[in-house]
C-alpha cells in the first residue's frame, strides 16, 4: 500500500490548497447530511435560502445565480423545488419586466431559521469549537485577500487586459468570491 504524503513532503502552497479543498468538502458534506436528515433540505437549497434570508427585499433571480456556488440552471431548479414546497415565491420584477424576484415565504423563513441552527450545530464540533477567534479572523483575512485578487483580475479582464483566469461564471472560484 502506498504511503500518504506528509505535510513536510508537500510544498506549503500545495498543502494549503489541499487543506482548503479538504475542509470545504468535509464541512459541506457534514452540513448536507445534517440538513437532509433533519429538514429534508439539501445544502444547495439551504444556500439559496441563505441568500434570500440575508436580503430584506425580494432577490432578482439573476442576482441569486451570480451569488451562489450553483450554476444559473441549478439555481432555477432549486427555486422550482423550493416553490413546490411553499418555501419561496416568484413575482415579476417591478424594476425589470424581463426578470422575476424570489422571496422566502413565512414557512420558508421558519424552515431557514431551524436549518441554520442545524447547520451551526453540525459545524461547531469541527469548526467553531476547534478554532479560536484569532484562527477565524486569519481565515477571514485569507478569504478577503483571495476575493480582492480575484476582483482585481476581473476588473483587468473587463478593461481589456489579459487575465490568466478569465473563466467567468463557470469558474466556481469566481462564484464563491462574488457571493461571500
Amino acid at each position: 500500500m502506498p504511503k500518504k504524503l506528509t505535510e513536510a513532503e508537500m510544498p506549503t502552497a500545495d498543502y494549503a490548497f489541499y487543506g482548503l479543498v479538504w475542509a470545504g468538502t468535509v464541512m459541506t458534506d457534514r452540513v448536507d447530511r445534517a440538513l437532509v436528515k433533519t429538514h429534508d433540505l439539501p445544502v444547495s437549497w439551504f444556500e439559496v435560502m441563505l441568500w434570500l434570508a440575508s436580503s430584506p427585499e425580494p432577490v432578482p433571480a439573476s442576482v441569486l445565480g451570480n451569488s451562489t456556488l450553483l450554476s444559473r440552471s441549478q439555481v432555477s431548479r432549486v427555486v422550482d423545488a423550493l416553490q413546490t414546497r411553499g418555501l419561496v415565491t416568484r413575482t415579476p420584477s417591478a424594476r425589470d419586466a424581463r426578470s422575476v424576484e424570489i422571496a422566502l415565504t413565512e414557512e420558508g423563513r421558519a424552515l431557514f431559521t431551524a436549518a441554520n441552527a442545524t447547520r451551526r450545530e453540525a459545524l461547531a464540533p469541527v469548526f467553531t469549537d476547534v478554532l479560536d477567534a484569532q484562527d477565524l479572523e486569519a481565515l477571514a483575512t485569507v478569504w478577503r485577500k483571495l476575493k480582492a485578487d480575484r476582483a482585481d483580475r476581473a476588473d483587468k479582464a473587463d478593461s481589456g487586459e489579459k487575465a490568466d483566469d478569465k473563466a467567468g461564471k463557470a469558474d466556481t472560484a469566481d462564484k464563491v468570491e462574488r457571493g461571500r
